[in-house]
């Protein structure tokens, strides 16, 4: 199929409409007040099937009545098999479904789907996945992901960041009322699992990651991205190899800055709590950026940078 040293690309059209005629998909995303929330339906959805967010990229939607048709790009040939696996089942359909439901706070959104590689009919075929595999690696993308898509995995990642950070101090509050026999009673309430670390000799409190942070890493980590992820996916399952590999190739073309902003959003995404601040100082300093750390440690706030 593809050659031994090409990755493995291929895409596909998925068709959407609602079954409900006070629920016109078109409609709702052409609306820039609920656009976001069918995104996000889309996006968790896609996520959920191949069970990565990264598994299948969206390049463009397409708004044509009663349809909302949704370009897919696959990079890697297991993403799109998880895909087939999870739209033949119906895992995809119900997915989706809850995810609307939620999104646009209504009670069901009855959805009819259909998939389409070039002039293929792919709901014809389902039960042969090594044909519709073949299907769609013939259809290359003819495009580039549009900028509106950018626009609104920006967003989202921005709304996801914000909304751990803000469930993590929630949590923690809660805790320290309920619970007064935590491990750190007289501190642990406002920090961390792990209260304070230590860094070239100086204590630090830990916390859990910032978006100051996250962009800061994304800035200043440049070509290390990967090493530092590899150093993080020691106790963090879900940057195993497959997905650094799959976001240096899904976001090679965005550059290092995304790469590694993908990178320590995953890491966010996958930890929640836990995903702190010691733990990627420890990753830094594994992989010498000892400058990166204390970047964001503050610790360059009181010197001239020239």
């Amino acid at each position: 199929m593809a050659g031994s040293s090409a990755p493995w690309i291929g895409s596909a059209y998925l068709f959407l409409q609602s079954t409900c005629k006070t629920i016109v998909l078109p409609s709702l995303y052409e609306s820039s007040q609920k656009k976001p929330s069918v995104f996000k339906a889309l996006k968790l959805a896609l996520a959920d099937s191949t069970g990565s967010v990264n598994g299948v990229d969206m390049l463009k939607v397409h708004c044509s009545h009663p349809h909302l048709i949704v370009q897919l790009k696959f990079c890697k040939q297991e993403n799109c098999r998880r895909f087939l696996q999870s739209y033949r089942e119906g895992a995809l359909q119900e997915s989706l479904q809850n995810h609307l439901q939620l999104s646009l706070a209504v009670t069901t959104v009855p959805l009819e789907m259909e998939l389409k590689a070039g002039n293929e009919h792919l709901d014809n075929m389902l039960k042969d996945e090594d044909r519709c595999l073949e299907c769609i690696y013939r259809e290359k993308p003819d495009r580039l992901r549009d900028e509106e898509i950018t626009e609104l995995e920006e967003c989202l990642k921005s709304l996801i960041v914000h909304q751990s950070i803000n469930n993590n101090l929630a949590v923690k509050d809660c805790a320290s009322l309920n619970s007064p026999s935590l491990p750190y009673p007289s501190q642990g309430s406002s920090l961390s699992p792990q209260v304070t670390f230590i860094f070239q000799g100086q204590q630090f409190a830990n916390r859990t990651l910032t978006p100051d942070d996250h962009q800061k890493f994304a800035k200043l980590v440049s070509k290390k991205w990967k090493q530092v992820g590899r150093s993080l996916q020691k106790n963090c399952r879900a940057l195993r190899d497959p997905v650094i590999d799959n976001l240096a190739l899904e976001y090679d073309r965005e550059g290092l800055y995304e790469q590694a902003y993908q990178l320590l959003l995953r890491f966010i995404q996958s930890e929640g709590k836990k995903a702190t601040i010691a733990r990627l100082i420890a990753a830094l300093e594994e992989n010498g950026l000892v400058s990166l750390a204390e970047e964001l440690l503050g610790l360059h706030s009181n010197e001239d940078c020239s």
